[in-house]
């Protein structure tokens, strides 16, 4: 067995890797291509259940592209940027009651430790350590209380631009036939449905559900969503024209 010669003396061994969990990507960049593929699909399909020409079809599915992925970048943003925001100003306060109150803010760190296990001593010597440097402390105390890492909080930008990025990918797909000139729904409805059952496939790789469940939850979903709409478009196209 080889030994890493960089490691530093008394550092633990690790013998397993873990996936970024936390990184602000993968869930916007699933949910908007998901939305992307779902929204612009049905949307395609309610205009044409109701009778437009393909032209008419093309149109509206750059607009929705256009529009959605505009709006799924603006609401990632702003919901990131609010939700790091909020976590800022509770590391302030547990700043200002470490400076302020720093012997009950051991006390209370004591006690959760000692609620995960550990008997009271040693939990009261652990938070006794712990709160001797006040960058370790707050972090420790963010990191025990809110349940996040303040040095890994998600970036709203990566979250926007990855969410951009993929509804327009999404939404391109069941767009493209009409822009080579198709003139019905078939050739839209097959490259969203493979679409949608291999985003579903591929995202139970970072889920370890299996590839056919995740591929058919998300084709299923998706159907649905065409079907409903084409069915509002065929009622709607009869009752306005």
């Amino acid at each position: 067995m080889s030994i890493d010669t960089n490691k530093p003396a008394g550092s633990p061994e690790i013998h397993h890797t873990h996936r970024n969990v936390t990184g602000g990507w993968l869930r916007p960049a699933v949910f908007g291509a998901s939305d992307g593929l779902i929204s612009n699909f049905a949307l395609l399909s309610g205009v044409a259940g109701a009778h437009a020409s393909a032209h008419t079809i093309s149109v509206t599915g750059i607009a929705g592209l256009i529009a959605g992925a505009f709006s799924m970048a603006a609401g990632e943003w702003v919901s990131v940027a609010s939700q790091t925001e909020l976590v800022r100003a509770e590391i302030d306060i547990e700043k200002h009651e470490l400076k302020h109150n720093a012997v009950e803010e051991e006390r209370e760190l004591a006690l959760m430790y000692q609620a995960k296990g550990l008997d009271p001593q040693l939990a009261r010597e652990v938070a006794k350590q712990l709160s001797v440097d006040p960058e370790q402390a707050w972090r420790t105390h963010t990191r025990e209380e809110l349940g996040v890492d303040p040095d890994d909080l998600p970036s709203p930008w990566v979250a926007a631009a990855s969410s951009m990025a993929a509804f327009a990918t999404g939404a391109f797909i069941p767009l493209l036939p009409f822009l080579l000139g198709a003139t019905n729904l078939i050739m839209a409805a097959v490259m969203a449905a493979v679409a949608l059952f291999s985003l579903g496939a591929a995202v139970s790789r970072f889920t370890s559900r299996s590839w056919w469940f995740s591929g058919l939850r998300q084709l299923t979903v998706g159907g649905v969503a065409a079907i409903v709409t084409f069915g509002a478009g065929a009622a709607l196209g009869t009752h306005l024209s």
